[in-house]
């Protein structure tokens, strides 16, 4: 079910705003590692939450 979702919301980017998905692409170029390395935990912390609070 995650990953299907998950598919969707990256379908809606790419499908939906093709221009936006090129330039956050070229962003993350640009981005250095620890702060992608920051945005991806906050990420991960903010999906076991959600994950947590849906099942509770």
């Amino acid at each position: 079910m995650a990953m299907g979702l998950v598919l969707v919301v990256e379908g809606l980017v790419y499908g939906g705003f093709p221009g936006l998905a090129r330039r956050l692409a070229t962003e993350v170029l640009g981005t250095p590692e620890n702060v992608l390395r920051v945005a991806g935990l906050i990420a991960i912390a903010a999906g076991v939450f959600i994950v947590w609070l849906a099942r509770g």
